[in-house]
């Protein structure tokens, strides 16, 4: 649980305990509640809540489940994340089954059992390959302590640390102690307010997280001095299960939860003491980077920079293996369109000024008209400049256009998303997608792309997934995760090909084009599918992988020999 304020990074502490706990050989799976009244994240906008985060099955939630799935290397289902509209809709649904025979429906018990009954029932999910059962599931309970909407899980919580026991239960809060004034003073006012709130609802944390003034936090909040954790800033979230191991809290938890107890294979055992090996590594070889590449994001959301996450992860990933530090600039589409040359011209100049630095373009995924044609400028560039780019889902479709346009003579090719009426329109709605009704409607989820014949010689992005090892020997496709509504009209493949634009992957029926290739260009890549849900710490994904290699100028070719 969290006090004080929102965003205090709850989720970075859950996923990094999750990284500990698996370095005993133990399996975890996580669960995040979001207390707010929609049923997905899948309708919200990326500015006030973050990027959606898309599971294997289709699932749109939130961001924290992609901290958890490359923290611990699991793969969550839709059902991890629990929201009040899902536990509404289910318990409405059996109202109007009559499965509550005649009772008035509550908050309490309804609510708060249904609550109890899913966390018990995806606890035991499998989330990795061997099928078995968590051991430990790891519960991050959204916004803060004392909200409104989460009173019915805060209630649900204190009936579930009686249902399983206090041996199978324990709750970490973390808060904030802020510093006050020119002599820098830490406060712990606000923390000792929240946990007096907690504990008035029934919940006493064993492990509060606290910087540095463990002796008072201790008194006020009644727990022990070895209890409080001080988590102060670090070079990077990497760094933070290493932190708390040094704090005792594995130990804690060891003897709090009686881990000992349960039985851990040899081979579980040995997995995780290499986890241990390979995380310490990490921490070491992100701490030693110099040199550096500049990558320049192209997006309509860079006001928050969580709009963007996993893209960011995979990056970080990409040039750890890489050997290289990331400069990630940040450009707003609209300054690079001509209209903002008129109305803001230092603004206009600038943007161009911070794209002209790059070693690497990045257009990501996005809805809407606003910046579309600053994307396509940027795309111009690094096709003509001949600067490493890599488009993701909307960054495809943008590339085509550009490409239609400039390339191939379609003046006023475009999308049907930004205009319906088009002569030209190179991207086109899926038939089988709704245009009404928005919620989980997209094309969503793992769906398989498949390397066309002839494309084993030249291809880059087929020799990186063979070199990466996301590709099974033998077989010419891949799986990965998608969030669409728009696709390139198939009618236009011949044309775009003819002129140097290769669809190097499609899907199963081969109609649907799946990634993009310029035969000749250093890297110049579009995916329609997001292979940043896919990147871990330890294994980036192949497109950006390549295209961090490109930009910092390595050789492809050593990689493929290796």
């Amino acid at each position: 649980s969290g006090g004080v304020i929102s965003g205090i990074g709850k989720g970075i502490f859950a996923s990094s305990l999750g990284v500990l706990l698996k370095t005993l050989g133990l399996r975890v799976t996580a669960i995040k509640i979001d207390p707010y009244m929609n049923i997905d994240a899948g309708t919200m906008s990326p500015i006030e809540h973050g990027e959606v985060f898309v599971l294997n099955d289709g699932g749109e939630v939130d961001l924290d489940l992609g901290n958890y799935e490359r923290f611990l290397d699991v793969t969550l289902t839709k059902d991890n994340n629990i929201t009040t509209g899902k536990i509404y809709q289910q318990v409405i649904q059996k109202e109007r089954k009559g499965e509550y025979l005649g009772k008035t429906v509550q908050v309490v018990p309804h609510i708060t059992d249904a609550i109890q009954e899913w966390i018990e029932r995806v606890a035991m999910i499998s989330v990795d390959h061997s099928g078995e059962k968590p051991d430990v599931c790891i519960i991050e309970l959204g916004g803060t302590v004392g909200d409104i909407e989460s009173a019915p899980f805060i209630e649900a919580m204190r009936q579930f640390q009686f249902r399983v026991g206090h041996e199978n239960f324990a709750l970490a809060h973390v808060s904030l102690v802020p510093i006050i004034g020119p002599v820098g003073e830490q406060k712990t006012k606000p923390t000792q307010t929240t946990i007096r709130e907690l504990r008035a609802l029934g919940l006493s944390p064993d492990l509060p997280l606290e910087p540095e003034v463990r002796g008072k936090i201790s008194m006020f909040c009644h727990v022990g001095k070895e209890q409080v954790i001080s988590v102060r800033d670090v070079l990077s979230t990497y760094h933070v299960p290493l932190l708390l191991k040094e704090q005792g809290v594995l130990s804690f938890f060891r003897k709090r939860l009686d881990l000992d107890k349960i039985h851990i294979s040899t081979e579980q055992l040995i997995k995780g003491e290499c986890i241990l090996k390979e995380w310490t590594k990490l921490t070491e070889d992100h701490d030693r980077l110099n040199k550096s590449v500049t990558i320049v994001l192209v997006g309509k959301y860079t006001n928050l920079q969580d709009s963007y996450l996993s893209v960011i992860k995979a990056l970080d990933h990409s040039v750890l293996k890489c050997e290289r530090k990331l400069i990630l600039k940040w450009v707003e589409a609209s300054e690079l369109e001509h209209k903002c040359e008129k109305i803001n011209p230092e603004k206009h100049r600038e943007a161009w000024n911070i794209l002209s630095s790059a070693n690497g373009i990045l257009v990501p995924g996005g809805f809407g008209n606003r910046g579309t044609e600053g994307k396509i400028a940027a795309a111009k560039w690094a096709r003509e400049k001949r600067i490493p780019y890599l488009g993701i889902c909307l960054g495809l479709q943008i590339a085509v256009i550009e490409f239609a346009r400039n390339v191939c003579g379609f003046s006023d090719a475009n999308s049907e998303e930004f205009e319906p009426y088009a002569t030209h329109k190179v991207v086109i709605n899926m038939p089988e997608v709704s245009l009404t009704h928005l919620g989980g409607t997209m094309r969503l989820g793992m769906r398989s792309t498949i390397f066309q014949d002839g494309t084993e010689e030249w291809s880059t992005t087929r020799k990186l997934y063979e070199a990466s090892n996301f590709m099974a020997v033998g077989t010419q496709y891949i799986d990965e995760r998608h969030r669409h509504r728009y696709e390139v009209n198939p009618e236009y493949r011949s044309a775009l090909e003819v002129k140097g634009m290769h669809f190097v992957g499609r899907d199963e029926t081969g109609q649907r084009m799946e990634i993009m290739e310029l035969r000749g260009h250093p890297f110049f890549v579009g995916t329609q599918y997001h292979p940043e849900y896919l990147s871990r710490p330890l294994k980036p994904s192949p497109p950006f992988l390549g295209f961090v290699m490109a930009s910092a100028g390595l050789s492809l070719d050593s990689m493929f020999q290796n």
